[in-house]
């Protein structure tokens, strides 16, 4: 008995596998009546496969910003030191001696100039 069961147990699969290799099944009421809601799940996987790729590229571009973002402030942190050791008074007095300059250093400190203004008597004509 247990010889028949399998025979008939194996020529349903057999007729599923012909029908589905045929293509009986795509042609059937149930898979054509399914079709709108297939294209629509379809749609959807290449709308969330274009949204990620274009995701993936938004991202490379945003290291490669981050990248010169990094070298642009490193760059900028050189160029700062240089302009702070080019300014101090020493670097200045040896520049000022390589060029020629002829200039000295003040010995006295500088002071405020006071002006006094004139308030002009009569009827504001100058002459």
């Amino acid at each position: 008995m247990t010889k028949k069961g399998t025979n008939k147990g194996l020529k349903i699969n057999v007729s599923v596998m012909k029908n589905f290799l045929g293509g009986k099944v795509l042609t059937g009421k149930g898979i054509t009546e399914q079709l709108p809601f297939i294209f629509f799940l379809c749609f959807l996987g290449i709308i969330l496969i274009s949204n990620r790729y274009c995701s993936e590229k938004t991202i490379r571009k945003m290291e490669v910003v981050q990248d010169s973002i990094k070298e642009l402030k490193s760059e900028a942190i050189l160029i700062e030191s240089d302009l702070m050791r080019m300014n101090t008074p020493s670097e200045i007095e040896k520049r000022v001696k390589e060029n020629g300059l002829n200039l000295i250093d003040p010995l006295e400190p500088p002071r405020e100039l006071k002006v006094k203004k004139e308030k002009n008597k009569g009827n504001g004509n100058k002459e």
